[in-house]
């Protein structure tokens, strides 16, 4: 077997029904599908649907990523990895009892994987067989963690080895985009068209638009405290925009860069305030805000500035959820022989506040 492992990977954390097979960290096949039109009309997730139409494509999704990969889960596969949070619980159990099924079905190892954990490595994903990234991993580096659920800044010692030296204590970034966004009457999902109408505003007046609206950058005059709080902005963007309602789209387009602009700021203070304090050999930047073009910007100048190499997922694709990160993930346990019986309960893991200082239970 060597190092050639082939794993079959499934992520059901939230709105998408994703699979894929990996080796060890090329891609072999990546089926998403995508409930997002199906909770548009609520403004988010509905958990219950959400739940039922993971039940109803699972079996559609998996079969695809063997099909699409040419692999046999009978004689190709080496073990099963499968998402156990933090997400929404409903949906992940739907993951977690089809891996399950299929791991005592077919005796294959069980591996469960932590969806903070998955989009960490995932700048770590390839799709060629002569990519180098697996092999000039150093460390220590800093991990930025930054998706509709979770805002971390991560301190990676060696792959499972991690220190959460930031974290979020209110909103997430990502989530943050989104509510600003629906504030704006963008719709759902957000992030995305938020990021496209603060593009609109650069182009069209590139010399300061984004200070045309008074919001505060979070946490100012607090910069002693290591934490992501955006609650703060939201608020104060939720006033200014019923005060300025209505909006013609002008205004929608400054309101969505001013916003943006601050958040980044926000996430920019912190990163250069650690990287002031430790010895940082490479960044890697993941989650689906990774995908937004802005940021990259940003964190690219920070990295360039200090000499710190940007490590980013090769296609934005796998920015937001997917199994292929859980694939990746997955392969660094099997290498540390760890795996789940399975007889064994999983526990779910939801959203938990993670301390400062604090190790995630990931293994």
């Amino acid at each position: 077997m060597g190092n050639n492992i082939k794993i079959l990977a499934i992520d059901t954390s939230c709105d998408e029904t994703a699979a894929a097979v990996t080796e060890k960290n090329r891609v072999l096949s990546n089926i998403i599908w995508s409930q997002a039109s199906m909770h548009a009309k609520w403004g988010g997730v509905y958990p219950s649907l959400a739940k039922r139409a993971h039940q109803e494509r699972i079996d559609w999704v998996i079969n695809k990523a063997l099909g699409t990969s040419h692999q046999s889960l009978v004689t190709d596969v080496d073990a099963i990895a499968v998402t156990v949070g933090p997400g929404l619980a409903i949906a992940l159990e739907v993951g977690i009892n089809y891996a399950k099924e299929l791991s005592k079905k077919y005796n294959k190892p069980l591996i469960t994987v932590n969806h903070v954990e998955g989009h960490l490595l995932s700048p770590l994903t390839s799709s060629n067989t002569k990519d180098q990234r697996l092999k000039t991993n150093v460390f220590p580096s800093l991990a930025f963690v930054a998706s509709g659920s979770t805002t971390q800044l991560i301190l990676v010692k060696k792959i499972g080895d991690y220190k959460i030296l930031a974290t979020t204590v209110d909103d997430a970034l990502g989530e943050a985009l989104d509510k600003a966004a629906r504030m704006l009457g963008l719709g759902y999902p957000g992030g995305a068209v938020l990021e496209k109408m603060a593009r609109l505003a650069a182009k069209r007046a590139r010399d300061g638009s984004p200070n045309s609206y008074p919001l505060p950058i979070p946490m100012m005059g607090k910069e002693d405290r290591l934490q992501f709080s955006y609650s703060g902005l939201k608020t104060a963007m939720y006033k200014l925009v019923e005060s300025q309602k209505p909006l013609n789209s002008d205004e929608i387009e400054n309101l969505s860069e001013t916003f943006q602009d601050r958040a980044f700021q926000h996430a920019e203070k912190l990163i250069k305030k650690i990287l002031n304090k430790y010895s940082i050999r490479e960044l890697y930047f993941g989650g689906g805000v990774s995908a937004n073009i802005n940021l990259r910007k940003r964190i690219r100048k920070i990295c360039k500035q200090n000499n710190i190499k940007l490590r980013l997922p090769y296609s934005k694709k796998l920015c937001t959820d997917n199994a292929v990160m859980i694939g990746v993930a997955a392969f660094y346990k099997f290498k540390r022989n760890i795996f789940l019986k399975p007889e064994q309960t999983v526990l779910v893991e939801r959203f938990p506040r993670a301390k400062v200082d604090e190790k995630f239970p990931w293994e």
